[in-house]
């Protein structure tokens, strides 16, 4: 999800949070390149605590998060990269945006490095190497329909398994004056949503869909899953779910209308409601359930087990430091304050660590915990990098401007774009 700018445009764009007020000439600052909204105030927290104990002081330079894989690869390219640099993981990501064999430490053998979740550690690596740290709730950011259970009380409602039982909550919720869905397209990502994360299902419709979609073996157009789910995507719009204001509204004024009651559902991380929670006071988390998007009939959770993740620059003069604040950062204490402390987080993606659930939430994991796939931008190269370009096509299909076997036509040429620039074998 990245638009890119001229480097020279963007230098005035970073802004810093450092761990402490000033930094002496002989003090050890570790700076930290990352994107907005990547460093949480819980993580800042710990940032402080860090240089406290150990006198490393840690200088979070953050860039817009549309512009900052273009400042990043300037800096890289330049070979004057941070200490520490954010990135996504995936492995595409890693290679084609990040080149981290070339820009980042192999992190394998770090004492931390056994003790992460292989599936997450798994999208940080490669050629068997490990080269990031994702201190992310990977987990609790499984995107799901959020929905007010005092709603679907009040209305005698269920939580739908396919598409027809969505439209006839959604009808019924209509029918009553509540607005079923708020689906915020302004922003220009969040309607993405409901295309790549059904990847599960796609590749349940096609098994090894995703390898071959690898390999130039397979495209998305005429797909029959994929045409399903963006068809009923455009009903949803085109039938009112989303209200008369969609094209305008932005993810910020989720929490608030979904709390209120004003909307029913809105589709957002499985910790969702403790978000609400933290921003609308006097809401109780535990007012809020989940259930999968239900387009195509989908009934297997969407998993991405990548994330923000840190990656230390090759060339740093402090890698030894780097590492020692690697270390610090995995150590249970410190692990455990993150995720009690980050109202965005469930837990992290650790062993040993104490989650924070809802019942709701907990009961949703249980359901699909043996029936559960990788989305579709993490396991097909170059979906993400068009992320906003894909936003564009599904607003046009929403006017009517394009239809839905236009958006999978879209998508299959610009991978192939993509692939060709990165110099893909299985695209030359």
């Amino acid at each position: 999800m990245k638009t890119f700018f001229a480097a020279a445009a963007l230098a005035a764009t970073i802004f810093t949070v450092s761990s402490g007020a000033g930094y002496a000439d002989d003090k050890v600052t570790l700076t930290y390149l990352t994107s907005q909204g990547w460093v949480l105030d819980a993580h800042s927290a710990l940032y402080k605590k860090f240089e406290a104990e150990t006198g490393i002081a840690i200088d979070a330079q953050i860039v817009p998060a549309d512009q900052y894989y273009n400042v990043l690869k300037t800096k890289l390219n330049s070979g004057e990269g941070p200490d520490i640099f954010g990135g996504q993981s995936g492995v595409n990501t890693l290679v084609v945006d990040l080149n981290v064999e070339k820009n980042a430490v192999d992190l394998s053998g770090e004492p931390w490095a056994k003790q992460e979740d292989p599936l997450v550690s798994s999208q940080a690596t490669v050629n068997g190497k490990l080269y990031g740290l994702t201190y992310w709730d990977t987990l609790g950011l499984v995107w799901v329909v959020n929905y007010n259970k005092a709603v679907f009380a009040k209305y005698g409602l269920s939580i739908p398994t396919t598409y027809a039982e969505f439209k006839a909550i959604a009808e019924k919720l209509k029918a009553a004056g509540v607005q079923p869905l708020y689906e915020p397209i302004a922003d220009g990502w969040h309607h993405v949503l409901w295309f790549p994360e059904l990847g599960p299902k796609y590749e349940a419709g096609t098994p090894g869909l995703a390898d071959a979609l690898n390999a130039n073996k397979a495209t998305f157009a005429n797909n029959k899953d994929m045409l399903t789910d963006l068809t009923e995507l455009k009903d949803m719009y085109d039938s009112g779910y989303m209200g008369q204001t969609a094209i305008a509204d932005t993810y910020a004024d989720a929490p608030a209308k979904l709390a209120s009651g004003s909307v029913a559902m809105v589709v957002g991380p499985l910790a969702y409601a403790t978000t609400i929670a933290s921003q609308v006071p006097g809401t109780d988390p535990n007012n809020f359930g989940v259930f999968l998007m239900p387009l195509d009939d989908n009934q297997i959770l969407n998993v991405n087990p990548g994330g923000p993740t840190m990656f230390i620059y090759k060339n740093s003069p402090h890698v030894a430091e780097a590492k020692k604040f690697f270390d610090w950062l995995t150590q249970p204490a410190q692990l455990q304050y993150f995720i009690d402390n980050a109202p965005q987080a469930l837990t992290l993606p650790f062993a040993g660590v104490k989650g924070k659930f809802t019942p709701a939430q907990q009961a949703f994991m249980d359901t699909y915990k043996d029936k559960r796939g990788t989305v579709y931008q993490i396991a097909v190269n170059y979906i993400n990098s068009q992320w906003m370009e894909i936003g564009k096509d599904i607003t046009a299909m929403f006017t009517g401007a394009e239809s839905p076997e236009d958006v999978l036509d879209s998508v299959d040429k610009r991978r192939a774009e993509f692939a060709k620039a990165a110099k893909d074998p299985a695209w030359n």
